[in-house]
């Protein structure tokens, strides 16, 4: 049986190498669509392509649930494990770019984060903080079974996690909903319906970063995190 030191090892190791495919992949897309450096307005891509991405989402999603499902047996720990390796995931994947591409030149350029349900849009550095705090609440939880095999977060605490992670979304989606974005702009033009959406994502440029919200998103996370780690007990 592998020891603790050897689980976080090995698990790190997998999640960094994960980063780095998807970093590649980025690479690649770049090269194809970016030849000039990545940049707002957004190019529209073929149906075929968009589909692939969204599935590669899906796909990387149940790659980071699996590690912790061979690991360990119990749902909070697998939650624990995913958590944390979607943070490891998350910070090398703008790592490994900045290695390979030289970018973000700044940690405040604006990315699109995510396809699903809607695009996600915000500055670099908005989804390494979200990660940060992944981390520290697999650490709490991983940290607080290993003491006690029974300890669980309260409803406190899992009202404040949630709710932190509504207002985390609100203040990406919120852009490039009011401004019309959808999934389905990014294909290429071949009827009214595409072509009014190439058309939006021709133009799209994102506005200000709702601060408030990512803001309002992180108090409530760290008071779910104190709550958690301080609050609750078995």
């Amino acid at each position: 049986m592998r020891t603790t030191t050897e689980r976080w090892t090995y698990a790190t190791l997998f999640f960094m190498a994960m980063a780095f495919l998807e970093s590649a992949v980025v690479v690649y897309l770049r090269a194809l669509y970016y030849p000039d450096g990545f940049h707002f307005p957004l190019r529209p891509m073929t149906g075929v392509v968009v589909t692939t991405e969204i599935w590669r989402e899906v796909a990387t999603m149940i790659m980071l649930w699996t590690v912790g499902a061979v690991m360990v047996r119990t749902a909070l720990e697998r939650f624990a494990w995913f958590c944390y390796g979607f943070g490891v995931w998350d910070l090398f994947y703008y790592i490994w770019l900045k290695v390979l591409l030289d970018w973000p030149a700044t940690w405040s350029e604006p990315d699109l984060l995510f396809l699903l349900p809607v695009p996600w849009v915000g500055p670099v550095w908005a989804p390494c903080v979200v990660s940060l705090g992944l981390i520290a609440l697999a650490i709490i939880i991983l940290k607080k079974r290993a003491l006690d095999a029974h300890w669980r977060p309260g409803l406190r605490t899992w009202v404040l996690l949630f709710a932190a992670v509504g207002l985390f979304l609100t203040s990406f989606m919120m852009d490039p909903v009011t401004q019309g974005l959808g999934t389905s702009g990014f294909m290429v033009a071949d009827g009214p319906h595409q072509a009014s959406m190439s058309t939006v994502i021709d133009n799209y440029v994102p506005g200000p970063f709702p601060w408030g919200w990512f803001v309002a998103g992180v108090v409530t996370s760290a008071a779910g995190l104190w709550s958690a780690w301080v609050l609750d007990q078995r």
